[in-house]
């Protein structure tokens, strides 16, 4: 109270918001008194809470970036792939369709076709690639018969699943990998696939001037709305192992009086280089390319942004079977959380530039987006 010249005013108290304010923590005992620090930034303070981290989350992953890669083979059962736990060669009239199914509910409708091909099938020149009833072919038309365009079907397009000598191109008995002679048979079958059904042929053998050649074959046979996603960047990487358990296709010793080349250092790119990437990005693009691929995928985050940055053609990685593997393993042994790590790797794939990701873990992968 308060006396104002004859008259008694009452002075109202200062408020307390006592009862409402935020009462921190003490920090635990022996944590040093600094010194203030005055700082005007403090990037801290846009990581403090889930909500606000994902506000300003700058990459994001669906489903819709994932590309389900599938090992098919004539048979009915699955057949497991002993260095790729959690993989398995799929019968195509069977476990093709159950698993292209279940991605699909999953939200992931994008599947790229990897056959088997029999041993007694396979020859020095590759021709049951452009078989018209290959098991490619037919797993193809099956797909697009039982999904119509609910599913992207992508193919591979290299002689090295059908040649008895593994590898992606004709080989000379001297040991050259002969190139024009190998896109003539990639264009055969290209066109095959693109005839069964295809919505995107991936010549992943990269032999120089396969995708133009490819480009003109596709569209003098009326396939001109049959798309190209170009293995671009496919590096002579030690990480491919299990892919080629899976199909039996690495490189064999020749007979007698043929040298085969042991590795295939002469047509993929060397992992020492990078500005060779873009030109392998200007010479794809230039010929038609509608997609480039990098391959491998984390070791090769630098080369995804360098084709993310000299091109507005969409970016995709393959995070393949080597990478897979790896997480699998040490997963197994208790050594990192499966879930984590996948979903990490996949983001980075994505922040580096990728607009799509071809990995075995989709359908785990959309799961777990599911549940976030």
């Amino acid at each position: 109270m308060a006396t104002v010249g004859r008259r008694i005013v009452a002075v109202a108290e200062p408020p307390t918001h006592a009862k409402n304010k935020y009462t921190r923590p003490a920090p635990p005992p022996g944590t040093p008194t600094p010194h203030p620090q005055v700082l005007p930034s403090r990037p801290r303070r846009n990581r403090k809470n889930p909500a606000i981290r994902d506000a300003f989350a700058e990459t994001q992953i669906t489903p819709a970036n994932l590309i389900l890669p599938k090992f098919i083979h004539d048979g009915e059962e699955d057949v497991p792939i002993g260095a790729m736990p959690g993989c398995n060669r799929v019968g195509w009239k069977t476990g093709l369709v159950r698993d292209v199914k279940e991605a699909m509910a999953r939200g992931v409708k994008q599947v790229v076709l990897f056959p088997k091909t029999p041993e007694h099938l396979k020859t020095v020149t590759g021709e049951e690639s452009f078989n018209p009833d290959g098991l490619a072919q037919r797993a193809i038309k099956l797909l697009k018969d039982t999904f119509g365009d609910e599913v992207y079907v992508y193919t591979d397009v290299a002689l090295d699943p059908y040649s008895c000598d593994g590898h992606d191109g004709i080989v000379r008995d001297d040991g050259i990998i002969l190139n024009d002679e190998t896109v003539e048979f990639l264009c055969r079958q290209a066109v095959s696939q693109a005839e069964a059904g295809a919505d995107c042929v991936s010549p992943s053998d990269m032999m120089d001037g396969r995708v133009g050649a490819i480009r003109r074959a596709l569209d003098q046979e009326g396939h001109s709305q049959v798309s190209i996603m170009s293995y671009t960047a496919k590096y002579a990487s030690a990480f491919y192992g299990p892919f080629r358990e899976a199909l039996a296709s690495a490189p064999r010793p020749g007979a007698e009086g043929r040298v085969i080349p042991p590795n295939k250092k002469t047509y993929q790119m060397n992992p020492a280089n990078w500005r060779e990437a873009i030109r392998e990005c200007k010479a794809d693009e230039a010929e038609g390319a509608d997609i480039m691929m990098v391959k491998p995928g984390l070791p090769y985050l630098d080369i995804i942004r360098i084709l993310r940055d000299n091109s507005t053609l969409p970016i995709a990685a393959y995070m393949v079977s080597g990478e897979y593997s790896m997480l699998k393993a040490a997963a197994a042994a208790g050594y990192l959380d499966e879930r984590e790590t996948v979903m990490e790797s996949l983001l980075s794939l994505r922040r580096a530039g990728a607009d799509l990701i071809l990995t075995y873990s989709a359908t785990d992968a959309a799961a777990w987006m599911d549940e976030m």
